[in-house]
């Protein structure tokens, strides 16, 4: 049994706990029935929770549930056999398994040989039925199937400057009804994607267990036939919901027979009825598609008793798990590589993450009023308010190197401040910062000194720094230079001679006072 990576286990253990079977929990991980069976095993006997896993890193959790597998082991490298069968498939294709095996072996010397080759291929087209069809009966309130519409339509005016947006439509529909539910957007960007989720939850009343998207980039970033790799911001969404992602197989149209059957539907009485309309927002246009589509469902099916709707409020709607009481913040996620100035961008802002990630990569989630920074897609590692205006970067002084904060420190500094800090001192440091503040044309250009002489205290005292600035002050000399030579000679440890001659003469019995002479 080969190791499964540390994300996949975490996903496996997390529909576990909803309580799905295993067949659905190997669709939605991309794993086999066998495979999910012995996780789960595993799982068991070594009394992991999805809770305590995600407190794991990736090596935690691998050594714990395989600690027998530290080495790894020659495997003889399996053709695709997916890519075999799509070129095989193709109209006017020269190629056949002699040519492809050919080709294998070249990239893969020690691989297979052709009667194996042969053989591991046709057991691959048993086991995956390519000469079969099957009909599949839906679950009541289980499933959503989900999909953008292929057409477009440019139905939506801006009535402030007359351009006519192109509306792109998110079309679901539920369980064992068909029950349709769409809804126009301005693109298909990751924010109307989960949006239309949220607002086709509330249209039908509740939440099914299984979300099954066709391979569009908001659901999947990398569509492999075997394991897509699910948008981190979708599968954040599917966490918070509680829900599965099953995403179709790629060219397997009959995955989503359901939905692609409701898409050819809607784009005749839906798509054809709007043809022609002009709506100048898309709050209108969706009041439109609300106001078509409670008509369209009581239309009675051609095939089968009854309509969308009644089948839907009989079987689908008691099925479906009750509405989240929170409201769901919609949020973005993104991949970045670290710069050299340890700031990634979105949206044209710059936010810190600490400077030793540097040239690695890190996530960021961003919602309507957070950007956080993640490593690994999982820990949280920065967070700081989104920004919309104003600075473009937004820096936590804890992300920097010690000389950059050393650096970013003393730009903190106005002249308002220096003066509070020097009468923290005392009256004399006081003027004299004052005096170098006031000495510039402009005030900026004394930040450095100042700086550098309140900096005197770390080397010196404050007491020895505003006796210093008392004799700077009067000595008439007002500046850095004066006060550090000062502090240096220790100039500021002499008396002061004027003092002396104004020192009371002692009383002795010498001293005969003024009553002497009357």
């Amino acid at each position: 049994m080969r190791r499964v990576i540390s994300m996949r286990i975490i996903e496996i253990l997390r529909l576990t706990e909803m309580g799905l079977n295993q067949r659905d929990i190997g669709k939605g991980t991309g794993c086999g029935k066998s495979t999910v069976g012995d996780i789960q095993k595993r799982i068991r006997e070594n009394q992991l929770t999805y809770e305590k896993a995600l407190s794991l890193s990736d090596e935690d959790i691998l050594n714990l549930l395989y600690p027998e597998s530290q080495k790894k082991r020659y495997r003889i490298p399996e053709p695709d056999y997916a890519s075999i069968y799509e070129k095989l498939s193709k109209k006017n294709t020269k190629k056949n398994l002699q040519y492809l095996w050919e080709e294998y072996k070249t990239d893969n010397p020690d691989g297979l040989e052709y009667s194996q080759f042969c053989e591991r291929y046709s057991r691959w087209k048993n086991q995956t039925g390519k000469n079969v069809t099957m009909h599949q009966e839906r679950e009541p309130g289980k499933e959503m199937l989900i999909d953008w519409m292929g057409d477009t339509l440019p139905c939506v005016v801006d009535s402030s400057t007359g351009e006519i947006h192109d509306a792109h439509f998110f079309v679901s529909t539920l369980g064992n009804s068909g029950f349709p539910f769409a809804e126009g957007f301005p693109d298909e960007k990751s924010n109307h994607w989960i949006l239309a989720h949220l607002n086709a939850f509330h249209y039908y009343g509740g939440v099914p267990r299984i979300l099954i998207p066709d391979n569009c980039k908001t659901a999947v970033t990398k569509p492999q036939y075997y394991d897509p790799v699910l948008n981190p911001s979708y599968w954040e969404f599917a966490k918070e919901l509680q829900v599965a992602v099953i995403p179709a197989r790629i060219r397997e149209p009959e995955d989503k027979a359901c939905v692609e059957e409701s898409v050819r539907w809607l784009e005749t009485w839906l798509l054809e009825w709007l043809r022609g309309q002009t709506f100048f927002s898309f709050a209108e246009l969706n009041e439109a598609i609300r106001y078509r589509l409670a008509i369209l469902v009581k239309r009675p099916y051609q095939k089968r008793q009854g309509t969308r709707l009644s089948v839907f409020n009989e079987l689908d709607l008691p099925c479906l798990r009750p509405l989240a009481v929170t409201t769901y913040e919609t949020m973005d996620m993104k991949l970045r590589t670290v710069p050299d100035n340890y700031h990634v961008e979105y949206e044209g802002f710059y936010y810190s993450c600490p400077y030793t990630l540097y040239r690695k990569k890190v996530t960021i989630r961003a919602t309507a009023t957070t950007i956080e920074i993640l490593e690994g897609n999982r820990t949280r590692i920065a967070s700081h308010p989104r920004r919309y205006h104003g600075k473009r970067y937004v820096t936590d002084p804890e992300h920097m190197p010690e000389n950059h904060r050393k650096y970013w420190d003393s730009q903190q500094f106005d002249g308002a401040r220096y003066r509070s800090w020097a009468s923290q001192i005392g009256e004399n440091t006081h003027y004299v910062i004052d005096s170098i503040l006031k000495s510039f044309p402009v005030e900026q250009q004394a930040y450095k000194s100042c700086m550098g002489l309140l900096q005197l205290v770390k080397k010196y005292s404050q007491e020895r720094l505003e006796k210093a600035c008392a004799k700077a002050r009067l000595m008439q000399s007002c500046s850095y230079t004066t006060v550090s030579n000062i502090l240096k000679n220790g100039q500021d440890l002499i008396p002061d001679p004027r003092k002396a001659l104004n020192k009371a003469t002692p009383k002795h019995d010498q001293v005969r006072g003024p009553y002497y002479y009357t």
